[in-house]
C-alpha cells in the first residue's frame, strides 16, 4: 500500500460501467464450489489468465496483509500506537488473534473473491522464534509455530478452501511499507542474490500445492533517500534486470508459477525543481520482459486516489507537492492516465502484451466522509469493470470495536470476540461499487491460444531465455547473446543495438537434430543474397533462434532444425530506416527505440543476417534474409 511517499483490449481506454445501484451482492461460493470452478495451475494467453483447462480465470482478489509487518518504525513493536491503524499483526496475516481461520475464510467467500494476494517480509522466512501465544489466541493450533509455519497454515487453509494464492514479497524487514522505510527495493537491506534465494526457497516449499499460483516479486519499488530504481540501465538498481533474473530462477524451480512484476512505483525527489513521478508500467512499452516460459508473465500496478502520476500522496511536509492526484482527474482523464500507466499492456499482438493485475487499490469505507475519495473509488472501479481488469483490493482484514473499524479501508473487520463486520453489512458506502465490480460483464470460458512476440535485450549482458540453452555450455563465448524462448524463432533485429524480436507465429515446429552455431559464411548457399556484405546464414532446413554480438557487431547466429523449410526468400534491408511489415506482430510498438529495425513477416523466418565493416557500418546488422515458414 502506498503510504506517504476473448476480445483483446485496444489502446483506447474504456471509461464507463453500469450504475452501481443495479448490482446485487455476490452469491457466496462455498469452498468446494470455488475449488470446483477452476483447475490449477494458471498460465496466460494474451491479455488473459487461464486455468489448466484453458478457461479464463479472472483474479477477483484482495490483500490479506500482516505478514509483511505492521510496525511503523519506532517504539515497542507490540504497542498498538506504533502499528498501522493501531493493529498489531505480530508479523502474521492479520486477525489470527481474533477469529479462527475458517471464520475469516467464510468472510472472504461472502465478499465474492476467488484469490488472495498474501504479503510477506523476507524477515519472515528467516525468523525462527515461535510466535507469541497472544498472536494466535483464536487459533490455538498455531501456538509454538514460527511465523513461516503460521504462513504455511494460512496458505494451506486458503488453498484447501478453493482460493488461488499469490505470494507477495512486500518488505525486507517487518517494518510497515511504503515510504523511506528501508524496504524500497528488492535489494534494500539484503543482496539481490539473497532476495532471489528466498524466492526459490518459498516457491519450492509450495511447489506441490498447485493452488499457490503466483509469485508477486516485489511491492512498490521506489526511490530510497539517495538513489532511484531504473528500468534497463544494467546496474544494481535495474528493476527490469533483477525481475527478469528472479522470474527465470523461479520458473526453473517451479514451472507452474505465474511471475507477477510491478513497475516502478516512484522515482525522483518530490519537489518542483526536480524530476519525479510514478511510472508504473510505462517503461514496458519499449522494454518488456521475456521469461523462459512466456505464458507465465503477469504485470501489475497500484492506484490510490490520494496519490497521482507525480504525487507521492503526502498531505504536507517533505514529499508533498502540488501535482494532481488521481482523484483530481475527471473520469475521462483518469481512464486515460490508467491506460497510459498500466492497461495499455493488454493491447493484443505486441511484444509487451500480457495480463495486467491492479494488485492494490482501495478507499476508506465505513465512517469515511472523504467526498473526493468516494468519487474516485466510483470512477476507478468503473474503469476496472469496463475494461474487464483483474484486481485485488487493499486490505481484506482489519480490527473493529463496537462497529467502529480501526482501519476503515479493510473489507472485513473482527472484534476481540471474533465478531465480523463486513463490507456487505449495512453502512459501508463502498458496497454497491464493489458489487458492480464483481458483477461486471467479463470474458469467460475458453481462451484460444494465440501467437506471441517477445523481446530480447542484449543492451548490457546475455539474454538467454531458452531452457535448452541454459542447460548447455556457452555457445558464443566472449559475446553478448540472446536466445528466444523454446518454441519461438528470431523474427527481427535492431541496428546498432542489441535488441531482437522473437515469435511463435505460424511455426515451424523444431525438428530432430542439434542446434548449430554459425560464425562464418560456410552455409551461404543458393546464391549471394547480399553482395559485398558479410553474411551469417543458417544451414538449409534450420532457422535462427538466437544471435550474439560483440559491442553491437554481429558475431554469430544460433540455428534450430526444422523439416522441409522453403529455401526461397527475400531481403529486408534496414540500414537507412525501419523495415517492418505494415501489419502483424508487434508492429504497433517500438522494441528498439531510437534504432532502425528489420523484421520478417509473421509467416517468415530469419535465415540469415548481412553486415559490413565498410563505410563506417561497424559490423552491425544491415539486412535480414527472410524465408517463408511454409
Amino acid at each position: 500500500m502506498t503510504v506517504g511517499a476473448g476480445t483483446a483490449a485496444s489502446a483506447a481506454p474504456v471509461v464507463s460501467a453500469a450504475a452501481p445501484a443495479a448490482a446485487a451482492a455476490p452469491v457466496p461460493l462455498t469452498g468446494p464450489q470455488l475449488a470446483a470452478s477452476w483447475t490449477a495451475p494458471l498460465s496466460t494467453r494474451g491479455r488473459y489468465i487461464v486455468d489448466a483447462a484453458g478457461n479464463r480465470f479472472k483474479l477477483k482478489a484482495g490483500n490479506w496483509a500482516g505478514a509483511q509487518g505492521t510496525w511503523q518504525g519506532s517504539g515497542s513493536t507490540t504497542d498498538p500506537a506504533n502499528n498501522q491503524a493501531g493493529q498489531v499483526s505480530y508479523n502474521l496475516p492479520l486477525g489470527l488473534d481474533r477469529a479462527p481461520i475458517a471464520d475469516i475464510l467464510t468472510g472472504f467467500h461472502r465478499l465474492g473473491i476467488n484469490s488472495v494476494r498474501l504479503p510477506f517480509a523476507n524477515a519472515m522466512i528467516h525468523d525462527t522464534a515461535p510466535v507469541p501465544d497472544v498472536a494466535v489466541t483464536a487459533n490455538p493450533q498455531l501456538k509454538g509455530k514460527t511465523p513461516l509455519q503460521v504462513y504455511d497454515a494460512v496458505v494451506a487453509a486458503l488453498t484447501a478452501d478453493g482460493f488461488a494464492v499469490i505470494l507477495n514479497n512486500h518488505t525486507t524487514s517487518y517494518r510497515f511499507c511504503c515510504g523511506l522505510d528501508g524496504n524500497e527495493r528488492w535489494n534494500s537491506g539484503q543482496s539481490t542474490q539473497a532476495w532471489e534465494d528466498d524466492w526459490v526457497f518459498l516457491v519450492s516449499r509450495y511447489k506441490d500445492n498447485k493452488r499457490v499460483v503466483g509469485a508477486d516479486l516485489r511491492n512498490e519499488v521506489r526511490r530510497d533517500t539517495w538513489d532511484d530504481p531504473n528500468w534497463g540501465m544494467g546496474d544494481s538498481h535495474d528493476e527490469f534486470a533483477a525481475f527478469e533474473e528472479a522470474g527465470n530462477r523461479i520458473l526453473q524451480a517451479d514451472p507452474d508459477m505465474l511471475v507477477v512484476m510491478e513497475g516502478i512505483n516512484w522515482y525522483g525527489i518530490p519537489a518542483a525543481i526536480f524530476s519525479h513521478g510514478r511510472p508504473n508500467l510505462t517503461p514496458v512499452r519499449t522494454l518488456s520482459n521475456t521469461l523462459i516460459d512466456s505464458g507465465k508473465l503477469v504485470y501489475a500496478a497500484h492506484f490510490y486516489g490520494y496519490t497521482g502520476p507525480a504525487n507521492t500522496g503526502a498531505g504536507s511536509g517533505p514529499g508533498a507537492t502540488s501535482d494532481p492526484r488521481y482523484q483530481d482527474f475527471t473520469p475521462e482523464q483518469l481512464a486515460q492516465v490508467v491506460n497510459d500507466e498500466a492497461l495499455f499492456v493488454t493491447q493484443s499482438g505486441q511484444h509487451f502484451t500480457a495480463p495486467v493485475w491492479i494488485s492494490e487499490f482501495g478507499a476508506g469505507g465505513r465512517g469515511d466522509t472523504d467526498a473526493k475519495g468516494q468519487a474516485w473509488f466510483d470512477h476507478f472501479t468503473a474503469i476496472l469493470a469496463a475494461n474487464d481488469t483483474d484486481f485485488a483490493i487493499w486490505p481484506l482484514v482489519g480490527w473493529q470495536n463496537a462497529g467502529v473499524p480501526n482501519d476503515s479501508w479493510a473489507l472485513l473487520h473482527f472484534d476481540t470476540a471474533g465478531r465480523a463486520l463486513s463490507l456487505e453489512d449495512p453502512g459501508d458506502w463502498r458496497a454497491p461499487y464493489w458489487n458492480r465490480l464483481l458483477a461486471a460483464p467479463s470474458y469467460t470460458g475458453q481462451v484460444a491460444p494465440g501467437p506471441r512476440w517477445n523481446m530480447l535485450d542484449l543492451d548490457h549482458t546475455d539474454f538467454n531465455v531458452s531452457r535448452r540453452m541454459l542447460a548447455r555450455p556457452d555457445w558464443s563465448p566472449g559475446n553478448r547473446k540472446g536466445n528466444c524462448p523454446d518454441g519461438q524463432r528470431l523474427v527481427g533485429l535492431a541496428r546498432s543495438d542489441g535488441r531482437g524480436l522473437c515469435t511463435d507465429a505460424g511455426g515451424p515446429a523444431t525438428g530432430p537434430g542439434d542446434w548449430v552455431t554459425v560464425t562464418d559464411e560456410r552455409y551461404v548457399t543458393h546464391g549471394d543474397w547480399a553482395s559485398g556484405y558479410n553474411k551469417l546464414q543458417c544451414p538449409d532446413n534450420t532457422y535462427a533462434v538466437g544471435y550474439s554480438v560483440h559491442s553491437n557487431a554481429m558475431s554469430a547466429l544460433l540455428c534450430a532444425p526444422a523439416a522441409g523449410l522453403p529455401l526461397s526468400g527475400r531481403n529486408v534491408w534496414f540500414d537507412h530506416g525501419d523495415n517492418r511489415p505494415a501489419s502483424g506482430g508487434s508492429t504497433a510498438s517500438d522494441w528498439a527505440p531510437g534504432h532502425y529495425k528489420g523484421q520478417c513477416t509473421d509467416a517468415e523466418y530469419v535465415a540469415g543476417v548481412a553486415f559490413t565493416w565498410k563505410w563506417l557500418h561497424y559490423g552491425v546488422p544491415d539486412a535480414l534474409l527472410c524465408r517463408p515458414v511454409k
